[in-house]
C-alpha cells in the first residue's frame, strides 16, 4: 500500500525520530485536552486522528483495516487529475484527502459494505498549514455511484449518492466521489451508530436546543436505533423520551436519533444543520474533559471505526495532531447550485446538482482556491447525463 506521502506528491513532513515524536507527544498533552471533533456528519475526523493517536501512543488494538486499491484508474482518479498532480505547481499538491462516512449498519459487516452511507463527507488538510476544509456530500445527491459501468437499459448506475457504499462499500464509496468530484481520496474512514452514542455517553451527555418539531422524531428514531442493535424499545429502561422542548442535556442515544432527523423544515439539508450543531455541543463537552475521559472515550470508538489507514501513514502527523484546525465547512450540491427532483420510484425524490461542472469548479475553488479549474472529460459526460435524466423532473 502507498504511504501518505507516495499520495500526495511528498509534502508530508517525515518526523525527525521516534524520540523527538515521543516527546513532540508528551509535549502536547495538555493541548490534547482541547481536541476537537470536527465530522460527526460523516465519520468523526477527531475519532480518525484523536483515537489513532492516543491508542497507538499508549498501546492497543488498531482498526479494522480494510485497504483501497492503489492505482489511480482503480480509485477513479481521472486521468486530467494525474496529469495536473504531476505538475510542480499543481495546486492539489500539498493536501490529503479523506473521506469520512458515517454508516447506517446494525453489525460489522455492514460497516465493510452493505450499509448505507447517511453521513458523507470529504476533509481536505492542507499538510503544510494544518488547516481543514469540510464539505458534505448530501446522501441524495444524484450521482453516478459506480463510474465505469455502463448505463443501460437493464442497468442505471445514476442514483443517490449513499447507494455506493452499499453496494460496493468504502472502494466504490470513494471511486464515486473521484469520478464525480474530480478528487484523489486515497484514503477513508467509516464510523457507525455505537461509535457516536459512545463518544457522547462517554463524555456524560452533551446539551441540545430541542424545538417542539423534533421532540416525536427524536423519540421514534431512538426506537429505530435500538431496533436496529436487536433491542427491545419496550423493555424498561430501554431508552429516555425527550419529554420537553428547550435547552437541556442528552445522552449518546438521544444525540444520535437527533442527528438523524429529516422528517423537518429543511429536510436532509436541516439535518446537515442539526449535526452540526452536535459538533459543537460535543466539543464543549471536550474541552472540559480531562485526558483520563477522552482516552477511554476515543479508545472505546476505535470499536467501530474501519478505515484504509496505517499506523505507519499516520505517525508523521500524529505528533502535529494540535496543530490541525477548521477553517470551513460547506455542502454539495452548493445551496445556490442544486435542485429537487422526483425521479422514477427507484430512485426516489433526489437532490440535484443543477450543473455538475460549476460545482465541481466551486469544490476545487473551495478546498484549493484553484479560482479557474477546468473539469475534467469525466465529469463533463457525467453532467450532461444528470441533466439529461433529469430534464422535466425538477421541482
Amino acid at each position: 500500500m502507498a504511504t501518505s506521502n507516495q499520495k500526495n506528491g511528498n509534502h508530508a513532513s517525515n518526523p525527525d525520530g521516534v524520540q523527538k515524536a515521543m516527546e513532540q507527544q508528551r509535549a502536547a498533552k495538555r493541548k490534547r485536552r482541547k481536541f476537537i471533533i470536527f465530522g460527526v456528519e460523516a465519520a468523526l475526523l477527531a475519532v480518525m486522528l484523536g483515537v489513532l493517536f492516543l491508542v497507538y501512543s499508549r498501546g492497543g488494538e488498531g482498526p479494522g483495516i480494510v485497504e483501497l486499491p492503489t492505482e489511480p484508474e482503480e480509485l477513479g482518479i481521472a486521468t486530467e487529475v494525474q496529469q495536473q498532480m504531476e505538475e510542480p505547481e499543481s495546486v492539489m499538491k500539498g493536501y490529503w484527502n479523506i473521506a469520512l462516512f458515517g454508516i447506517d449498519a446494525n453489525n460489522d459487516a455492514q460497516m465493510v459494505k452493505g450499509g448505507h452511507s447517511d453521513s458523507t463527507m470529504i476533509a481536505s488538510i492542507n499538510l503544510d498549514t494544518g488547516e481543514i476544509r469540510l464539505v458534505s456530500v448530501y446522501r441524495d445527491t444524484y450521482l453516478n455511484t459506480n463510474p465505469g459501468v455502463a448505463k443501460t437499459s437493464d442497468y442505471d448506475p445514476y442514483r443517490k449518492s449513499n447507494a455506493a457504499y452499499a453496494s460496493g462499500g468504502a472502494e466504490r464509496a470513494v471511486k464515486m466521489l473521484n469520478s464525480n468530484l474530480d478528487m484523489n481520496i486515497t484514503d477513508y474512514v467509516s464510523i457507525g451508530y455505537k461509535g457516536l452514542i459512545g463518544i457522547v455517553d462517554g463524555l456524560g451527555g452533551i446539551y441540545l436546543d430541542i424545538d417542539e418539531e423534533e421532540i416525536l422524531h427524536i423519540n421514534n428514531y431512538q426506537i429505530s436505533i435500538l431496533q436496529a442493535f436487536g433491542k427491545d424499545p419496550d423493555k424498561e429502561g430501554a431508552y429516555v423520551p425527550v419529554t420537553s422542548t428547550g435547552y437541556q442535556k442528552v445522552n449518546g442515544l438521544q444525540a444520535t436519533a437527533y442527528c438523524r432527523i429529516r422528517y423537518k423544515n429543511g429536510w436532509d439539508f436541516a439535518r446537515a444543520a442539526s449535526q452540526r450543531e452536535v459538533i459543537k455541543a460535543i466539543e464543549e463537552k471536550a474541552k472540559q474533559a480531562d485526558l483520563d475521559t477522552l482516552t477511554k472515550v476515543f479508545e472505546a470508538a476505535m470499536k467501530n471505526v474501519v478505515t484504509s489507514l496505517t499506523v505507519a501513514e499516520l505517525t508523521p502527523y500524529l505528533a502535529k495532531i494540535a496543530d490541525y484546525k477548521i477553517v470551513g465547512d460547506d455542502g454539495f450540491p452548493q445551496a445556490d447550485m442544486r435542485g429537487d427532483a422526483g425521479m422514477d420510484a427507484q430512485k426516489g425524490d433526489c437532490v440535484i446538482p443543477l450543473s455538475l461542472e460549476s460545482n465541481v469548479v466551486w469544490l476545487h475553488e473551495f478546498f484549493f482556491g484553484d479560482k479557474d479549474y477546468k473539469v475534467s472529460s469525466t465529469v463533463k459526460e457525467y453532467s450532461a447525463q444528470i441533466e439529461k435524466d433529469t430534464a422535466g423532473r425538477l421541482k
